[in-house]
């Protein structure tokens, strides 16, 4: 078992690894969680299909009122109606301020249900069961929770820490090829913000993780988090370092908001984001060729990435109203070299857009 503790102003927690974890879930919970009255765990299809009789026998042996709501799976359902619906069904099965919300599945799943949580009745607890790579070394984490609009990726929504995270890498066994190849984007961000290990890491051992060899991934989901936690601690409200957590975001959400959520999935545009932002960040001499040619190489090696077929100046209206554009300045996470990046707010528009039509060109090869 790999115990992580993440500190922060909003409350201490941990994250918990271990491959067959969810078998024992419901004892760990009722022993860190001994007060709550009823959960409700929250899933989707896919993930009940696969996971839920495990998760509702490790409940049931460990004598823990429960049941499962279902929502609506996928990006383009992670909106307000979604949260709206799940608080409707809240109510009608009497869900109280002593109930507690349990996120199972991927980060749409939890951050529709940490969002729910933050509001039903003012602030009911959670907690985190990630079934994704991406859910289990970044979204679980950290807190941040929220929905889409139209207009934009993420941008209603609250800092709501989970009381644990319980990670599982076996249950990935059954998650898709494509699914998990997306989670790997953020993995070697880890890298590149912070972790020169797992980057090289991630160079080295690309068959076993693509052959999702379970004590590799257990190794490399620990040490993401590890860097997450790490981030988190230091500034949980995104106020200054944890801003270098959004490499690859600013471009990738706009990417995701261009195409309505059903071109991308949000590790692949990440990965496309990460990608531009080494191109900016060579242009504009905070990095050289060389590393730039790195960090690409090894995104490139982990998955042939969905076409980019959008308007550069399209994106760049994108860009302007993303969350992180603070006072009309548009914020870019740059690499400068593998596990150190530097956050930037003048990259000129002639580089964002050139960035743009190299993804495309690049896309395209």
């Amino acid at each position: 078992m790999i115990r992580i503790s993440i500190n922060t102003n909003s409350g201490n927690y941990d994250a918990l690894i271990e491959n067959g974890l969810l078998r024992s879930c419901g004892s760990y919970i009722r022993e860190l969680l001994p007060e709550g009255k009823k959960y409700f765990i929250v899933t989707v299809a896919p993930v009940r299909k696969h996971l839920g009789k495990v998760v509702d026998d490790a409940f049931i042996d460990a004598e823990l009122d429960h049941q499962f709501i279902e929502i609506q799976d996928g990006e383009r359902h992670k909106n307000l109606k979604t949260v709206e619906d799940l608080c409707g069904k809240l109510v009608k099965l009497g869900a109280d301020r002593g109930s507690v919300i349990v996120a199972l599945g991927g980060g749409v799943v939890g951050d529709i249900s940490g969002f729910a949580a933050s509001i039903y009745m003012r602030g009911i607890r959670f907690l985190q069961m990630p079934t994704t790579f991406l859910a289990q070394i970044d979204s679980s984490v950290g807190g941040k929770t929220g929905v889409n609009l139209a207009e934009g990726k993420n941008l209603v929504g609250t800092f709501n820490q989970p009381e644990l995270v319980l990670i599982d890498p076996q249950s990935l066994e059954t998650l898709p090829d494509r699914e998990f190849r997306s989670g790997l984007f953020e993995a070697l961000k880890a890298g590149i913000i912070r972790s020169p290990r797992i980057f090289g890491f991630m160079e080295e051992n690309r068959e076993r993780i693509l052959a999702r060899d379970f004590a590799s991934l257990e190794w490399l989901i620990a040490e993401c988090v590890r860097v997450k936690g790490a981030v988190v601690s230091e500034d949980e409200r995104e106020h200054g370092v944890r801003r270098i957590l959004n490499l690859g975001h600013t471009m990738g959400h706009a990417l995701e908001s261009e195409t309505g959520y059903k071109h991308f999935l949000h590790g692949e545009a990440v990965g496309w984001g990460m990608i531009a932002a080494a191109m900016i960040s060579v242009g504009m001499q905070k990095t050289t060729p060389e590393t730039a040619q790195r960090i690409i190489s090894a995104i490139l090696a982990y998955a042939t990435l969905p076409k980019v077929e959008v308007r550069p100046r399209s994106i760049l209206r994108r860009l302007t109203s993303d969350k992180k554009t603070i006072d009309g300045k548009v914020h870019f996470i740059l690499p400068t070299e593998v596990g150190r990046v530097e956050i930037v707010n003048d990259v000129p528009e002639k580089a964002v857009l050139q960035a743009v039509e190299e993804l495309r060109y690049l896309s395209q090869a």
